[in-house]
């Protein structure tokens, strides 16, 4: 089964935070790339 996460990028001060908004969860890098692949790496483990 495939899920959908939809999910929000924005940038504070000199970093990126990257929210998931179907759950509780975050990231943040210094480039929008950084939070996003902080992010989903972070979201493939609440998964599994």
């Amino acid at each position: 089964m495939k899920k959908s996460l939809k999910s929000v990028v924005w940038k504070e001060g000199k970093h990126f935070v990257a929210q998931c908004l179907n759950v509780e969860v975050s990231s943040f890098g210094k480039s929008k790339q950084e939070a996003l692949e902080l992010y989903f790496e972070d979201a493939d483990k609440q998964v599994c």
